[in-house]
């Protein structure tokens, strides 16, 4: 399948740079955006690590990036192009604050080629429960922002970026932004597809986030990433339907385990101002983590004539213990309310309730750490969010 993969980019490769092209212009693009939320939240937890303190009160959480998006449009067609995506907080793409940062090659007969530090096919074209523009987001890790759910916090979930333990977005072990290569087929009738390859993962084995692998030593860690996506998106008589289905595996050089996966598929239905969607994934560690989880998304989401958008959504998340932890289990889930206002182009004003919880069932393995214990938070906030 690698040798396929890599046969089929270096044609596709081969095709872009095959006809000739003259100066042109460069487009010299930029955005991103800045959420800011201010909230009041109220958390009880029985942990260990949280025995005398008091989380209730004011505080504020921030989601901001800068893109640079230059590209030119050459005579041929083809666009050529970068996304250097920069973080506006330190936690967020570590200590150069650089995330996701490829080059990418595009044209109506070729569809489009991604190279370089970014997600794989399969994550970016899944399909999850919609969400109003505003909220904190309970299918991602932001609700920790409030919330120390997280044992990393004192809490008792593994609370892992990119798992389906707590995101639909999930990947292979939960890698992020390796560098990788990934193709996309031009759509054909709204279906479009989508392939990724990676060398490394920078979980258990070489790479990092937005950053080279300076050689990939193919008999140690976790190798060869391979990921699958496939997407519909159509209209019909004031319909709008979007499917998604996704596979990814890699190959695991640690010894006594097996390789990892990682599986998805989700649908939306658009109408009437509605937006009714869910997702569902899975994500085999293959023994690497000391457990396997699973979890789903379910939303609905209405557009009131004029400026409101109001909607409502869920994530139902599941660790099992795996090898010496089985029967170990854990769980979170969370509800969210939200009403979001257009105050202008870009700008977004949002207010919501949430409520977030991570339970700890059995423990027997030590999988978690936390036996019987259960970190939860409710919150009420409101955001400013600017998109340019």
């Amino acid at each position: 399948m690698k040798k396929q993969l890599l046969s089929t980019s270096a044609i596709a490769l081969g095709v872009a740079f095959a006809a000739p092209a003259s100066a042109q212009e460069w487009n010299m693009k930029w955005g991103g955006f800045y959420n800011s939320h201010v909230g009041y939240v109220t958390v009880d937890s029985d942990t260990p690590a949280h025995a005398g303190a008091d989380f209730d009160g004011v505080d504020v959480y921030a989601n901001t990036e800068i893109h640079f998006k230059p590209s030119v449009t050459l005579d041929n067609g083809l666009t050529f192009g970068v996304d250097i995506q920069m973080e506006g907080t330190n936690n967020g793409g570590g200590a150069t604050g650089i995330d996701e940062t490829y080059l990418s090659i595009s044209g109506d007969a070729l569809g489009k080629i991604d190279l370089g530090n970014e997600n794989s096919a399969g994550y970016k074209m899944t399909v999850a429960a919609p969400q109003v523009k505003g909220g904190i987001g309970i299918n991602s890790p932001s609700i920790s922002g409030f919330v120390p759910i997280s044992n990393g916090a004192g809490g008792n979930l593994p609370w892992l970026f990119r798992d389906s333990g707590i995101s639909s977005y999930a990947e292979v072990l939960a890698n992020n932004d390796v560098p990788r290569i990934t193709y996309y087929t031009p759509s054909f009738n709204g279906l479009t597809l989508g392939v990724s390859y990676a060398a490394a993962s920078n979980v258990a084995g070489t790479g990092a986030n937005a950053g080279n692998n300076f050689g990939v030593n193919r008999n140690a860690g976790v190798t060869d990433i391979f990921d699958i996506g496939i997407a519909y998106s159509q209209s019909f008589s004031g319909v709008d339907l979007d499917l998604s289905a996704r596979w990814g595996t890699a190959e695991s050089n640690v010894a006594g385990t097996s390789d990892p996966e990682v599986w998805g598929v989700g649908a939306s239905v658009g109408f009437s101002g509605f937006v009714i969607g869910g997702g569902y994934s899975e994500n085999d560690n293959g023994g690497i983590r000391a457990f396997d989880s699973e979890g789903w998304s379910l939303g609905v989401t209405y557009d009131i004539a004029g400026p409101w958008s109001v909607g409502f959504d869920t994530y139902q998340g599941e660790y099992n213990g795996v090898g010496a932890g089985s029967g170990d289990a854990a769980e979170y889930e969370a509800y969210q309310l939200v009403g979001s206002r257009s105050l202008g182009a870009g700008v977004t004003w949002a207010v919501y309730a949430a409520y977030v919880e991570g339970t700890v069932n059995a423990d027997a393995g030590g999988t978690f750490g936390n036996a019987n214990t259960t970190t939860e938070g409710t919150l009420i906030g409101t955001s400013i969010n600017l998109s340019f």
